[in-house]
């Protein structure tokens, strides 16, 4: 039996005038999901609990088949696995956008998607000027990275991600707690030592918004997760351009499937993915894919780009990989987004996502319906616990339970 869970990130919308009051699942051309979906279950599926925010760490979480509310301690420190940094007892990391801020504003939450090679030069210019014995940067991809911070007792502060006030005057959401004047004072000392820099006045001649400022947020020491093997009895990998899902991917012992070509952006090469998905289907038990590109266009309110990327993710992932899986024999897939991110809202948005499960031992069929938003809900079914998909994953729809 062989597994795979597909992730358009971010994909759960709301109708948009622009589309004639459809969402950008409704009007994207997609006929391998709609086929898929036509033959299958399909339903809602509630992956970010109560009192929890809706971000890719607690609804990645769930899809993996975890309970959030148990082992979760912060975004960040799955991030940071990621890279190499596995958090001691008593040690933090926060995340540490690249930003771009003009006269107090946060403008851009991403400094125009810096690209990592820049970041990196920038990243260890913070290193060299405000690194020491407690505190140290280290370089992710793109606008994401990480501070490491080797004493988790001077802190405990609650922080706002940028994504969620783009627009806004920053000081209204500096942190606040124990410890929250030490991380505004980093990122007050941050922006001189980037705003003349000369990958900065590169970036501004170019045309594109320099990275003159660091934005920390998401917070967390170590989290304790059990491993998937142990938990599930499947061998399992990820793919994904972006650290936290791999980080995620890491903790609980799966693969990291690099795909060259993988951006985490809307120049991704979904067709890489698909291929290295159906090739490590060989290997493994269970592929996990995940695409960030509607992620990032819903944040940035740009529907023509979410719909590109989800007609690219129907023909380069979804066509490919269950053409393969019923040549191959006994198959399970789920497809869901973690969260919504809404064009017109540019932020993630915490209301149960579409679900597709299909199998080759499906025990009733089917959905007769399109791969939407409002056919997920029209079905009835709906799942309350966000680990549960993977749980019917792993044991069969009807034998769960």
């Amino acid at each position: 039996m062989k597994h795979v869970v597909i992730v358009p990130d971010g994909v759960g919308d709301w109708p948009l005038k622009e589309l004639g009051n459809k969402t950008p699942l409704q009007a994207a051309q997609k006929p391998h999901l709609d086929d898929l979906c036509r033959n299958s279950i399909l339903g809602t599926l509630k992956t970010c609990p109560d009192g929890m925010y809706p971000g890719s760490d607690v609804c990645g979480l769930s899809l993996m088949g975890y309970d959030p509310k148990i082992g979760y301690t912060g975004r960040a420190p799955l991030e940071a696995a990621n890279i190499g940094i596995l958090l001691k007892p008593g040690e933090l990391a926060f995340r540490c956008n690249l930003v771009h801020e003009k006269n107090g504003i946060l403008t851009d939450y991403s400094a125009d998607h810096i690209s990592t090679e820049e970041a990196d030069i920038l990243i260890r210019e913070l290193q060299k000027n405000l690194g020491n014995d407690l505190i140290s940067f280290h370089t992710g991809k793109m606008y994401r990275h990480i501070l490491h911070h080797k004493r988790s007792s001077d802190l405990d502060v609650v922080t706002d991600q940028p994504h969620d006030f783009q627009g806004e005057a920053y000081e209204k959401h500096w942190p606040k707690g124990k410890g929250a004047e030490f991380l505004i004072e980093l990122t007050q000392k941050s922006r001189g030592i980037l705003g003349g820099h000369p990958i900065n006045q590169k970036r501004e001649k170019s045309g594109k918004k320099p990275a003159n400022m660091i934005w920390l947020w998401g917070g967390g020491g170590a989290p304790k997760l059990e491993l998937f093997k142990k938990k599930y009895g499947l061998s399992g990998g990820v793919i994904s351009a972006v650290d936290l899902l791999n980080g995620l991917g890491r903790l609980i012992g799966w693969e990291i499937i690099s795909v060259p070509g993988a951006t985490g952006y809307f120049d991704t090469d979904y067709a890489a993915k698909g291929r290295y998905a159906i090739e490590a289907l060989k290997r493994l038990d269970l592929v996990f894919i995940h695409v960030e590109a509607t992620d990032e266009a819903g944040h940035v309110g740009n529907y023509k780009e979410k719909i590109r990327a989800i007609e690219n993710i129907d023909r380069h992932i979804v066509g490919p990989i269950v053409e393969h899986l019923k040549k191959e024999g006994d198959w399970r897939l789920f497809v869901a987004p973690d969260h919504y991110t809404p064009i017109v809202k540019k932020t993630h948005v915490a209301e149960p996502v579409p679900f597709i499960f299909a199998g080759s031992d499906l025990p009733f069929c089917c959905s007769e319906r399109p791969y939407t938003e409002a056919d997920s809900k029209a079905t009835g079914v709906v799942l309350d616990r966000g680990y549960e998909l993977m749980l019917r994953l792993v044991k069969g729809w009807k034998h769960y339970g």
